[in-house]
């Protein structure tokens, strides 16, 4: 039995992972993909994503704001740099570490559950790896999980973001109205036009990672060998991991190098 290492590291892993997203690309585009059974399974999908995660998600992102703000305001006001503070938090906040946080946050609370559920299904036989013959079995699985995990990522990070800001004005301005056009001047600076495609390009990334590696990686379960489940779980996660810091430091060098 192959360990998690094996799985991580192995070519035809990697092949299958871009022939499932062929696929699913391929199957998304079809509008036979959304039938009532797969718009019932997206649904399901995104309460079990997003919706039930949504206290928790925000009251973590409210802590990690409030301690962020403080602590940048506090260092820049040492150094003499209290006037860039605002505009630190808001790039490294809201750019970067809430769709951070969001990812991970679906990758670990849906992701390995995905994983362990087609992986299941895989090994007995209720699911074909058939990505090339067009199995209705793998679409039925595999449109509305990657559609529904990656909207959740979206709408995850998108209230994550307004959370944030929300955090930021109340942490500079408390109610005052004169702040409210120095927060918008220097939202107005920060995010731009091509900060805001940038911004959607890694939403839409993102989202298309934890979706479909969860997938692929379930389907390199041995079929008929239960002990494979969690080995393939922890490779899905791994490679996740790995995607994810991908797409981070490229974001980041197009972006500032």
């Amino acid at each position: 039995m192959a360990s998690a290492g094996e799985f991580l590291l192995r070519p035809r892993s990697w092949q299958r992972l871009a022939r499932v997203a062929g696929y699913a690309t391929v199957a998304a585009l079809d509008p036979s993909s959304y039938g009532p059974a797969a718009r019932e399974l997206a649904v399901r999908q995104i309460y079990l994503t997003a919706w039930r995660a949504l206290p928790g998600y925000l009251a973590f992102t409210a802590l990690l704001s409030v301690v962020l703000i403080q602590i940048a305001d506090g260092a820049l006001r040492a150094y003499g740099l209290a006037p860039y503070s605002l505009e630190l938090v808001l790039r490294v906040l809201v750019l970067e570490l809430v769709p951070l946080l969001t990812v991970f946050f679906v990758a670990f609370r849906s992701g390995a559950a995905v994983a362990a559920e087609i992986a299941v299904m895989r090994v007995t036989g209720e699911l074909e790896d058939s990505a090339e013959s067009g199995s209705d079995e793998l679409r039925g699985e595999l449109v509305p999980r990657v559609a529904a995990t990656a909207l959740s990522v979206f709408a995850l990070t998108t209230l994550g973001g307004m959370l944030a800001l929300a955090i930021a004005y109340w942490s500079y301005f408390y109610t005052s109205r004169a702040g409210f056009f120095v927060f918008t001047r220097v939202v107005g600076t920060v995010f731009d036009d091509l900060e805001l495609a940038g911004l959607a390009l890694k939403f839409f990334l993102f989202g298309a990672v934890v979706a479909l590696i969860p997938i692929a990686s379930g389907l390199e379960a041995e079929r008929g060998r239960m002990k494979s489940v969690p080995a393939v779980v922890l490779a899905g996660l791994m490679k996740l991991f790995l995607a994810v810091s991908l797409i981070e430091v490229l974001v980041l060098m197009v972006k500032y190098l």
